[in-house]
């Protein structure tokens, strides 16, 4: 009997005949719940002074499988990612078209722009039922097999999530770490595979060490006019942290009779949110200027703020962040050796049926 090691697992996600490598990070998980139903029983003694206790269980229904893994932002020297295929699927109902003339390019139906070394994904077309869907591949024991062609066997295990869907990704700004994305999301059903292809896997130099993004090197500016007059405020952060959800929900029937399977998902409301925080800097347009101007804006109901997030740095490799009218709250005090603050943000549209939340660049060196 063998044993399969987290280690030696391949993540893979599959849409039409394109796949991509994911190379996910340690902490991985996929799993898949029954809905059930219990019937009890709950009667008085009968006359032979028998009371019956038993209960019976009935599977009405597969819950969604439920998966979740890191991938680190590393974007290669064309702007290009391995995680590209759920970003691409996270803001809109996408659909790729390899190009056929260059192995390492294609194009994306909608939301995503590419220009020179950048690629660009927006929310525009984001206002939809439903998301873009893939498959999910979990290949354990993937190093039996090197040439990406891999088959069920004793040291080989393959499980398929499909009609997989994005629901969630956070960004972290670990002042000591690697910009990392947490990706979290919805299938309809795990099934193990006999066999999974990946030969044909695009190449996104996912093996390059060159491409890493260094959380230290972050900065934030924020640009309004709260005061009364144009300000950018340029801040250097300590931590923070960036949710984008898209609060999906999945159909199931309830037919009698069956264990039913989920059908499909439908979005709900689109939130992006999130939170940073900075030493408390009485440098003109750093910190205290900004809480300052915030807490005197007593007739601003919703404030409108400009605010880039450069994880990464300017210098490529890096990524933007992009939250063109956010509602900054006013910030809190964090009483310590050095004296900090925290402002959570929400990322709103510059109206109610807009679609201009928030953009994000990679862009590679």
């Amino acid at each position: 009997m063998a044993l399969h090691f987290s280690r030696d697992t391949k993540v893979f996600c599959k849409q039409g005949s394109n796949v991509w490598e994911l190379p996910v990070l340690d902490g991985f998980s996929f799993s898949q719940a029954t809905n059930a139903s219990e019937i009890t029983l709950n009667e008085m003694e009968s006359t032979a002074g028998v009371s019956r206790r038993a209960r019976q269980m009935f599977n009405d229904s597969y819950a969604p499988a439920e998966w979740s893994f890191s991938t680190y932002a590393r974007p290669n020297s064309a702007g290009h990612c391995a995680e590209e295929c759920l970003w691409a699927n996270f803001v809109a109902a996408n659909a790729f078209t390899a190009d056929s003339t260059a192995a390492n390019a294609g194009t994306w139906t909608s939301s995503v722009t590419v220009s020179s070394a950048t690629h660009t994904y927006d929310f525009d077309d984001s206002n939809k039922a439903a998301l873009g869907t893939y498959d999910l591949f979990f290949v354990l024991g993937a190093t039996s097999d090197s040439d990406g062609n891999f088959t069920t066997s004793a040291d080989v295990t393959i499980y398929k999530i499909a009609g997989c869907v994005g629901n969630e990704v956070g960004i972290d700004f670990d002042i000591d770490g690697i910009a990392t994305l947490n990706w979290s999301g919805f299938g309809t059903i795990i099934t193990e595979e006999a066999s999974f292809d990946a030969s044909s896997a695009l190449p996104r130099n996912i093996s390059s060490t060159t491409n890493f993004i260094r959380n230290r090197l972050t900065n934030l500016s924020i640009a309004s006019s709260v005061s009364g007059s144009a300000v950018t405020y340029l801040l250097t952060l300590t931590g923070g942290s960036i949710t984008f959800s898209n609060n999906i929900t999945f159909l199931t029937p309830e037919t009698l009779g069956i264990v039913n399977q989920p059908l499909g998902h439908v979005t709900g409301t689109r939130s992006i949110s999130g939170s940073f925080t900075c030493y408390l800097d009485s440098t003109a347009n750093k910190s205290r200027d900004l809480f300052e101007h915030l807490i005197e804006a007593t007739t601003t109901v919703t404030n409108s703020f400009d605010m880039a997030f450069n994880i990464g740095g300017a210098s490529a490799p890096k990524l933007v962040v992009d939250i063109p009218t956010a509602h900054l709250e006013v910030p809190t005090h964090s009483i310590d050796d050095v004296i900090s603050v925290e402002a959570n943000f929400h990322a709103l549209p510059s109206t109610i049926d807009s679609t201009n939340e928030a953009t994000i660049a990679y862009t590679g060196a």
